[in-house]
């Protein structure tokens, strides 16, 4: 089991890329903090957990919650050994339709939120020499034109990944990040039928997008996790990988 005896906390866990995540974890035998904003999602998914996980509701847009969470989960397990900062406001804006309260709201949730929750749980992933993973998107390199604020909140979590990585690497705790492309989650098919996709639009992605045929699944970036939490990848901290089906920098797109 490749994160026995491990503590993890995982927010936006219940749902999507986190509760793939949980899971994948949970199966390596780790014990998980569940955090959420969905109570009857959340505690579905816990009662499948065989006991190993504990739900802890909070909104990220409150100041108090990253510390919250982590004495939640200290209460629960008594330790962290990871935190992984998943959740994220995937909030559509422009340069026109922007404004300062939006940006703000945005910034909280997916900057904010993953700094105080780093902060609040360092001393026991120091104690424990634990890591840190967030989950960013390739749109930390430039992003869509209609998810301006979003493309800079990743941005702006990709440095906070590396400058924490080079600050904290004497206390042995490790920080790694990935930014994740087009996945396939419940909320992505959703909002393409919001779009007016057809209800198979899945299997009508272009090939310039899913050079594979399919796009990401949730439980293909959970097996990348895995590895960043756990001990196989030590000493290795302050990676940023690239989690897409092409290259991100320079791509020129393969005309089929």
């Amino acid at each position: 089991m490749r994160l026995e005896n491990k503590v993890i906390v995982v927010t936006g866990g219940t749902s999507g890329i986190g509760r793939a995540i949980v899971e994948r974890c949970i199966a390596e035998d780790a014990r998980v903090l569940v955090h959420g904003l969905d109570r009857e999602a959340g505690e579905a998914l816990v009662r499948t957990l065989d006991g190993r996980a504990v739900l802890f509701l909070a909104d990220l847009a409150d100041a108090e919650s990253p510390r919250q969470i982590v004495a939640a989960a200290l209460a629960a397990f008594g330790r962290i050994d990871g935190l992984v900062n998943n959740a994220a406001k995937v909030a559509r804006s422009t340069l026109t339709t922007t404004d300062a309260a939006f940006f703000d709201g945005v910034m909280a949730v997916n900057v904010r939120a993953p700094l105080l929750l780093i902060q609040a749980a360092w001393a026991s992933l120091k104690e424990h020499r634990g890591s840190v993973l967030n989950i960013g998107s390739v749109n930390a390199y430039s992003g869509e034109p209609t998810l301006l604020d979003y493309s800079v909140s990743k941005g702006a979590l990709m440095t906070l990944s590396r400058n924490l990585a080079n600050a904290g690497g004497l206390d042995g705790v490790r920080v790694n990040h990935l930014n994740v492309g087009w996945v396939l989650t419940q909320r992505e098919y959703a909002h393409q039928i919001e779009l007016g996709q057809t209800t198979d639009w899945p299997e009508q992605v272009p090939s310039s997008y899913a050079p594979s045929g399919r796009l990401i699944r949730p439980e293909e970036i959970a097996a990348a996790a895995v590895y960043w939490l756990g001990d196989e990848s030590r000493p290795i901290s302050g990676s940023v990988v690239e989690l897409e089906q092409y290259p991100i920098i320079g791509r020129n797109p393969v005309k089929s």
